[in-house]
């Protein structure tokens, strides 16, 4: 194992890890003004309709589908579905919802680089966020014939496990990953790389949209009336 490949996979986790949430309160704190996602939906909304509501639902779901299948303890799943069950349904699932992602992306891309009036008001961070995810997406679409070649879920068990070691700060065994194909490795390392840059960018407002969670549990707000003491003859405009 080189020093490199121990840098990516034993340190660099926690330093983006520590970025992403420190950065995200500084950021809060600091600059609140610039907590927002910049819609461009006044400018042009044509091809925004699609794209955007195809990506959010691709990545929406495989967001959270990476959450429970990387942090879920193999013994809670292992009583009902093997780790080879588990893995084809990812491939399955994450390949139908990757491609729906891939789709609405490659829109917004297209329209953030190649509409004047959009590129104008764009910022280079924006395009660059774009370019990072849709790279990300094309090579964790990459990984999936090769899931297929492993079809016993080896590859997701240690993959499962690195990750659960580093949300548990456990002492984490980069060499585990060094004999699983390439484009595995870039995907791990490019999505750690989107942590980093997290705070960064516009993607903070993805906060914003898990707290609205929070309001279906917000108790209902009382407004009363305000009896206002006016002279006799005086008519309140």
């Amino acid at each position: 194992m080189s020093a490199l490949h121990g840098f990516l996979f034993q340190v660099y986790p926690y330093v983006c890890l520590t970025v992403f949430v420190i950065g995200s309160l500084i950021r809060f704190d600091q600059n609140q003004y610039s907590w927002k996602s910049d819609s461009s939906q006044m400018l042009r909304a044509g091809v925004l309709r699609w794209g955007s509501n195809l990506f959010h639902i691709g990545v929406l779901f495989l967001f959270f589908g990476h959450l429970v299948g990387l942090f879920t303890p193999h013994s809670l799943y292992g009583i009902f579905m093997s780790a080879a069950t588990k893995q084809l349904l990812a491939v399955v699932a994450g390949g139908i919802a990757g491609t729906v992602c891939f789709i609405g992306l490659t829109l917004l891309l297209y329209r953030r680089i190649f509409d004047p009036r959009i590129r104008y008001t764009s910022h280079p961070t924006d395009i660059a966020i774009l370019l990072i995810l849709w790279v990300q997406l094309v090579m964790g679409l990459i990984t999936l014939p090769y899931s297929l070649q492993h079809t016993d879920g080896s590859v997701m068990l240690i993959l499962a496990d690195w990750a659960q070691r580093i949300m548990t700060l456990r002492p984490v065994d980069a060499s585990a990953l060094a004999a699983l194909p390439w484009p595995y490795l870039f995907h791990v390392v490019f999505g750690m790389t989107i942590f980093l840059l997290f705070p960064f960018s516009r993607l903070v407002h993805v906060w914003s949209g898990f707290a609205t969670v929070g309001f279906l549990f917000r108790p209902h707000q009382i407004v009363r009336s305000r009896r206002l003491n006016v002279p006799p003859g005086h008519n309140i405009p």
